[in-house]
This record gives C-alpha cells, sequence and structure tokens, in this order.
C-alpha cells in the first residue's frame, strides 16, 4: 500500500553558509551571473521578488538563445530550469518565510517534521499551483464531477483525445467485464470507463503520486470499487487476460535525463516495445488494445519515427482494426511560446487487435 511517505516531493536542501539575497530594486545583471556561477540566491523579504527576478532570467535568457523552432525551446527551457532552480525560499514550521508568500497545504503534509530548510523557486510554484488545482478542482469535458489532481501527477489541460476516447467508448461492441489502463495517471481515462459501464478496471502507475492521490480522490465511492489500482510499471500485477487495454503513452521521445514528473511526457527508447510485447500476453485472442497518441513529434521534427506505426510494420504481433484523428485546437492568444505547430497537431486514437 502506498503511503505519503514513498510519494514524490522536492527534496528539502540544507544549505550552512550565507547565502546571496535578491529584493526587486537590486542589481540584476550580478544576480544572474551569480547563478550562472552556480550560486544560491535566496528571497527573504517578498514573495514577489522571487517573481521578478524569474521575469528578469526570462528576459536575459531571451536575449542570449534562440526560440524559434521546437528543439529551441527545449534548449531554453533546460537553461531556464538550471538557473531557476538556484533561487531558493526558506520554510520555517511548514511555512515559507518571505512576506505576502501563498498557503501551501503541501507543506505540512509533505515536511510535517522538518521546521527549517530551503526549496528552490519553481519547485515552490510548482506546490502552489497543485494545490490550487487540487484544492479548487479541474472540470473536464468528458466527466461529471471535478477532478481533483495530486500533486506530481500529470493531468491533461487538452481534451481533443479525451473526447476521441469518449466518443471510441460510446460505439464501443466488446464485452465490458474488465479492462486494464497502462498509466493511469490522473484517472481520468479509467473514469471515463467506468461511466461507460465497465465493470472493473484494472489501472497502473509507475508514479507512487498518481497512486497514492487516486486513491485518496476515490475514497471510499463506487470508483474505489470499479477501478482497482497497483503501482508498478507497465501492467504490473495484472496478468489475467482482458478484452481491452488502454495506453495513453507520453507523446515524445527523451531527448535528455528526465525528472518523474518528465516520465508522463516523454517516453524512453523501450517503452513501446516492451509494451506491445506484454500487451500481447494479456490480450484476449478477440480483444482491442486502444493506444492514445499525437503527430507532435512528427511535426516538430522531434524524429520521424512513429512507435505506433514501427510496431504495425516490424512486431509482428498486431494489426490495425481502426484509426481515428481529431485536430488540436490552436494555442491560446495568451501563451507566450511560439506554438505555430498546434495548427497541424493531430490526437490520434489506434485500435489494434491481435495478428
Amino acid at each position: 500500500m502506498i503511503t505519503i511517505q514513498d510519494i514524490n516531493k522536492p527534496e528539502p536542501i540544507k544549505v550552512d553558509e550565507q547565502l546571496k539575497t535578491f529584493q526587486k530594486g537590486d542589481a540584476v545583471a550580478g544576480t544572474i551571473e551569480s547563478l550562472r556561477q552556480g550560486e544560491f540566491i535566496l528571497i527573504q523579504t517578498f514573495y514577489s521578488d522571487g517573481i521578478s527576478l524569474l521575469a528578469e532570467l526570462h528576459k536575459d535568457l531571451k536575449l542570449k538563445l534562440p526560440n524559434s523552432s521546437f528543439k529551441d525551446q527545449q534548449a531554453y527551457r533546460a537553461e531556464y530550469h538550471k538557473l531557476s532552480n538556484l533561487v531558493v525560499l526558506e520554510i520555517v514550521d511548514q511555512k515559507l518565510s518571505p512576506k505576502k508568500s501563498p498557503n501551501i497545504g503541501w507543506l505540512s503534509e509533505f515536511y510535517p517534521d522538518n521546521e527549517h530548510f530551503l526549496l528552490t523557486f519553481p519547485q515552490v510554484q510548482g506546490l502552489n499551483s497543485a494545490w490550487q488545482w487540487h484544492e479548487k478542482g479541474v472540470s473536464l469535458p468528458v466527466l461529471r464531477n471535478k477532478l481533483k489532481p495530486y500533486y506530481g501527477t500529470y493531468f491533461p489541460t487538452r481534451f481533443e483525445h479525451l473526447v476521441l476516447f469518449d466518443n471510441f467508448l460510446k460505439h464501443y461492441k466488446g464485452q465490458k467485464k474488465t479492462v486494464i489502463d497502462v498509466g493511469v495517471g490522473c484517472g481520468v481515462l479509467s473514469m471515463q470507463m467506468v461511466n461507460h459501464q465497465f465493470q472493473k478496471v484494472f489501472a497502473t502507475d509507475i508514479n507512487p503520486n498518481a497512486i497514492f492521490g487516486l486513491r485518496e480522490y476515490m475514497g471510499n465511492t463506487k470508483l474505489s470499487r470499479k477501478i482497482e489500482l497497483d503501482c508498478a510499471h507497465l501492467f504490473g500485477k495484472w496478468i489475467k487476460q482482458t478484452e481491452l487495454i488502454v495506453f495513453n503513452p507520453p507523446w515524445l521521445p527523451e531527448t535528455r535525463e528526465l525528472e518523474r514528473i518528465d516520465e508522463a511526457i516523454f517516453y524512453d527508447k523501450t517503452l513501446f516495445e516492451n509494451f506491445f510485447a506484454e500487451a500481447k500476453k494479456r490480450l484476449l485472442p478477440e480483444g482491442q488494445l486502444v493506444v492514445i497518441f499525437s503527430n507532435l513529434a512528427q511535426i516538430t521534427n522531434v524524429t520521424a519515427a512513429h512507435p505506433i506505426e514501427t510496431e504495425l510494420m516490424n512486431g509482428n504481433r498486431f494489426q490495425l482494426e481502426r484509426y481515428f484523428k481529431k485536430p488540436v485546437k490552436p494555442a491560446s492568444s495568451k501563451t507566450k511560446r511560439d506554438q505555430h505547430w498546434r495548427a497541424l497537431e493531430e490526437v490520434e486514437l489506434w485500435v489494434l487487435k491481435h495478428i
């Protein structure tokens, strides 16, 4: 059983020496140079000082780095990640020390016995955003109730693939006794299947935050009796054959060492080969394998390879039964990133069966 001690959370930083500080009005160039030298910068007076410094860091990087192509954006984000995570905040008695800081419930939940430590400013921003999403809930067009995503669990902010899957479920003619949801995440696909009268969903995820958070969200409701969870890679302990397997994998190949949350966004070289090999064993002879994907990697020139097409051509395990796609809505005019490629993006739903 996954407990609060098992979940992934930011690692407290212990720094004994006196740190340089920053507050709005200080010389920015010298502070950014200190970050480039690998020095920590402490935000001590107001929480907004940290926001101001990170805004100045963005301005500095935009002058020094190209930011036009998708790969340029990845390089930009990597450099920003490295430097911004040297900006730190002090936590005392499970509360942020600077004035006018947000109240983040995760701090007392995750660090009940740690009374004095540092976290990076981006980590605190992530904790704060996750806490707001968790408390307010997220409305999805395919679910009646609001989702309450747990910290460190990927949840959808775009919904085309969910609508595509819901349309598939509306027209699904197979048995609805059992289904395996590989990589359950925030649980939306499993909940969709319960809403479409599947009797039992066996769900896995390698991320303990996803399992812990979903179990907490379901409580003792009907969902907890319909959805059974296992914290494990791919199929975990579910070895019995089933009539339907659903997989919504990451849509981009890894290009660098992954952090835990990135595992929901980027896939490694062996993921699909291992998945299809295991799925072959667990799918009933007349069963269906559903993979939700996107052409994102191809249209952004990250790779020309498409893992599902590769499996169908070379795997000698499955054949295509049906294929559906849906265009993605244009990026919001408010976004600061150049996402012109979104006009070409399509989400995909592949229905495979045994050869």
